[in-house]
């Protein structure tokens, strides 16, 4: 087993990390990215649903705890971290 053997496992080695990276870590990092941008788009009067499936109404914005107001009475106000929230509906948006 001489140098080239070595020098071949390195560049292996190296090809599966850069391999790696472009399959699972950069796309992950996009996401992050994506949905950071989502959060801090968040404003007072749109529609949300939160991680635990429930949807409610933004009603007030502090830092970062929100609170939402959820059900058709519109009784039941929660506070709840920003990161809960995994899809915003605009309160502005046009539906067709």
């Amino acid at each position: 087993m001489g140098n080239n053997y070595w020098l071949m496992v390195i560049g292996l080695l190296v090809v599966y990390a850069v391999v790696l990276y472009f399959l699972s870590i950069r796309p992950q990092k996009k996401q992050e990215k994506k949905m950071q941008a989502m959060l801090d788009s968040l404003e007072v009067g749109d529609s949300v649903e939160t991680s635990a499936g429930l949807f409610g109404v933004v009603i007030d914005i502090s830092g970062d705890i929100l609170i939402v107001e959820f059900g058709g009475d519109r009784h039941c106000r929660i506070p709840m971290r920003r990161q809960a929230v995994v899809n915003i509906e605009k309160a502005n948006s046009v539906e067709e």
